[in-house]
């Protein structure tokens, strides 16, 4: 035992005996290997080991009699002056051995109790760290466990880390690497402005601003809005300087300039069709175009407007736009109007000027349109051109057979004829307007329709009125905006360009504009979002501000509005103007019993969300030219949602008409019976007061109503007549000249003198 203990004093645990300087002498295969020398004593003083010793260590025990040994123990059996075998070591003496330290190595640091933890784990656990143990590096090998630096090793940077410093330094020394000077901008800002697109044009991080808002006290994240004293104190502290606009200014330089006019060079007229419903008008436009466009219209009525460009044989282009004859169509003919330079008032020969006849003359001399008036129908019997000149008459329409400036066309779409006469007359009308328009500068025009296609998403038909419309232009129509990805014509055809005067469905807009809204092309995204912001926020607030200066007549008819019975609806229509037409048309048939309350108008398929809010409003689904999807279809079958489909706007009318009218209360209609005048009055008992009376006029009946009048004044307006005797007998009637007597339910106050009034009630239903 006691050489035991000294052999394990003296012994480099786990370390082999450091290599001499010397050079190695060559091994000879035939010999023993040679022994190892080293003249350096070992670290610590120790002595150093005899040669040929064979080291064992706690970690690397004595293996077994006949065992081969494993990795890390002797070369061979039988080394030459290997000592005598040693016991194994106790566990106070491993202890002992790990707190040793290392020849040329640090100190391990390793608690006492590591060993027992680690014996104590099962199979495949981990060992856990003590409390309070220090995170220990394992499996590597650092400058800093070398040189005893534990603590240092935790803190220790990457060699990458060292190098990018080391670099940066250099680049320092040599002046290559500076601070970046900000640049002083001016930066306009208005009313109110989001954090972001204040980042935006002060070319600054957005989060720079957020640091700069959090260090004064003030949370705020990329998307909020900020008012323009705190923009201004942000723009000023980051070194820029500001320039204050109103709101209202972001609206300025939409349009744009008016051009020079060196730049303008001759463009095609755009025409609109107008006049009454069934006059003929897209039949007109079919033969013009020499096309069948009335098959694709549901009834043979025009239901938004057509925008197509047609070649003339000439090599002359015309746009035209074909508006309905509806009647609750007006916005749409008032739009076209104002869209438009040449108005054709299509009238039939056989029917002559009607309302919307009328309608589209005022609109076409609001616009200060010129017009040209096509007498359609005169192939038909019973056709009249001259009435129909003289019916214009009335409404200031002068032509020129009467010594006008009105040019009148005798036409007939189905036969084709008087074709070539109208052509010529809107040419010439063109050439009179002299319609000219700079093709190189940013397009602007008006949007005519719009709608929401599945597959496509909003597509809107515009009409280019200056300039060049490109694909891939940012541009704002309305409250929408959006990067121009594909012009369509009126055959579906692929555009790069549109020039002025041309009709193209443009995709790529984030939304649904209103028909008749202006649109321009900007210069980039923030623009766009500048002037959709201000107009979104616009439209907001007027639609929650309440009325200011509301007269007494106002609040009594919001009294009203609160007795009145309303109708909710949600309706979805394949394009927006659709869909205006038919909310004007509900608006007309309110009445001050009964509304339709309209919950939801727009453009596009019927969805889940759409029936999910009818069924929260209990308010049925009206589609016009649109269907509901599969999924929405079933939902609705579910939560008991009726969807209405419809192709023809006469009969969503008509339907909404009836519905209405059921709701309104019946009126009660008196059919009068006769008159009986108060003799005397007496009192029976168990009867009350009775009435002895005798007719004067016609008949009275049991249990018919009554009105009681005492020298001209009312003093039952309603009564019932609960009996009626012939002396002692009941009657059911009593014819005039003759006298009975009469009690009444729940009136006692009958004097002689008073008249009696017999008359039925019957309820009879109302229409709007």
């Amino acid at each position: 035992p006691e050489r035991s203990t000294g052999r394990f004093e003296n012994a480099n645990f786990g370390q082999r005996t450091p290599r001499a300087d010397g050079p190695r002498p060559p091994r000879d295969d035939r010999g023993p290997p040679p022994q190892r020398r080293d003249d350096r004593p070992p670290q610590g003083g120790a002595p150093r080991p005899e040669a040929g010793t064979v080291r064992y260590s706690a970690l690397a025990p004595r293996p077994a009699p006949g065992a081969r040994p494993g990795p890390g123990g002797p070369r061979g059996p039988g080394r030459p002056g290997a000592g005598p075998a040693a016991p194994p070591a106790t566990p106070e003496v491993q202890r002992a051995a790990r707190q040793a330290p290392r020849p040329g190595g640090a100190v391990m640091d390793r608690r006492p109790d590591e060993d027992d933890r680690r014996r104590d784990a099962g199979p495949g656990k981990a060992i856990s760290r003590a409390k309070g143990a220090p995170m220990r590096r394992e499996g590597r090998l650092t400058i800093q466990t070398v040189a005893g630096d534990a603590e240092g090793a935790e803190r220790m940077r990457s060699l990458a880390s060292v190098r990018r410093a080391r670099e940066r330094e250099r680049e320092k020394r040599k002046g290559g690497v500076q601070e970046q000077a900000r640049v002083a901008r001016e930066v306009v800002i208005p009313d109110v402005i989001t954090v972001g697109e204040l980042a935006n044009r002060m070319a600054t991080r957005g989060v720079e601003i957020i640091k700069f808002l959090m260090r004064q006290g003030v949370m705020l994240k990329i998307n909020d809005v900020i008012d323009n004293d705190t923009a201004e104190l942000v723009a000023t502290e980051f070194g820029h300087t500001v320039k204050r606009v109103s709101e209202a200014d972001v609206e300025e330089g939409f349009i744009g300039a008016e051009d020079v006019d060196d730049h303008l060079l001759p463009r095609p007229p755009v025409v609109t069709i107008m006049g009454h419903v069934d006059h003929g008008k897209t039949s007109l436009l079919d033969a013009l175009r020499s096309t069948d466009v009335v098959s694709g219209e549901h009834g043979g009525i025009t239901q938004h407007i057509g925008a197509y460009q047609v070649r003339l044989e000439s090599g002359e282009k015309v746009t035209f736009l074909d508006t309905p004859g509806h009647a609750a169509f007006s916005a749409m003919r008032m739009r076209g109007a104002n869209a438009t330079d040449i108005v054709i008032l299509v009238v039939a020969a056989d029917d002559g000027v009607m309302p919307q006849t009328i309608e589209a003359i005022n609109h076409a001399k609001a616009a200060g349109a010129p017009i040209i008036v096509a007498i359609n129908k005169i192939d038909k019997p019973g056709a009249d051109p001259t009435r129909v000149i003289n019916e214009l008459l009335q409404h200031e329409i002068v032509v020129e057979s009467l010594g006008g400036d009105t040019q009148a066309i005798e036409v007939s779409a189905k036969e084709k004829m008087g074709l070539d006469d109208l052509i010529e007359a809107v040419l010439l009308q063109a050439e009179v307007l002299d319609l000219k328009a700079n093709p190189d500068r940013t397009a602007d025009g008006v949007v005519i329709e719009a709608k929401l296609d599945r597959g496509r998403g909003a597509v809107s038909t515009v009409l280019v009125k200056r300039g060049t419309l490109k694909r891939g232009d940012i541009v704002v129509a309305g409250d929408t905006f959006g990067r121009v990805r594909a012009l369509l014509n009126e055959r579906g055809e692929q555009l790069d360009e549109a020039g002025p005067s041309v009709p193209v469905e443009i995709l790529g807009l984030d939304g649904t504009p209103a028909p008749g809204e202006p649109f321009a092309v900007v210069e980039n995204d923030a623009r766009a979002r500048e002037l959709t912001d201000y107009r979104v926020r616009m439209k907001r607030e007027k639609a929650g501000s309440p009325i200011q200066g509301a007269s007494l007549a106002d609040m009594m008819a919001k009294l009203a509005d609160k007795k009145v019975s309303e109708l909710p609806v949600i309706i979805k229509a394949d394009v927006q103007g659709s869909a205006e037409a038919i909310v004007g048309s509900l608006d007309k048939l309110a009445h001050e019993e009964v509304r339709a309350r309209i919950i939801l108008s727009g453009a596009g398929a019927i969805s889940e969300s759409d029936v999910m809010l009818a069924k929260g409003a209990n308010s049925p689904i009206l589609g016009f030219n649109v269907r509901a999807s599969k999924q929405a279809q079933a939902l609705a079958e579910r939560e008991g949602v009726e969807i209405r489909y419809y192709s023809i706007i006469y009969d969503l009318i008509d339907d909404i008409k009836g519905v209405l009218s059921g709701m309104l209360a019946p009126i009660q209609r008196e059919t009068f019976l006769g008159n009986a005048e108060v003799l005397q009055a007496f009192d029976i008992s168990k009867v009350g007061r009775v009435a002895g009376c005798k007719v004067t006029e016609g008949v009275v009946r049991k249990g018919a109503r009554v009105r009681i009048i005492r020298q001209d004044i009312v003093v039952l307006e309603l009564g019932t007549l609960q009996t009626l005797k012939r002396f002692k007998d009941e009657v059911n009637e009593v014819p005039v000249g003759q006298e009975c007597g009469m009690a009444f339910q729940g009136f006692q106050d009958i004097k002689a003198g008073d008249v009696i009034e017999c008359f039925n009630l019957e309820e009879v239903k109302r229409t709007l």
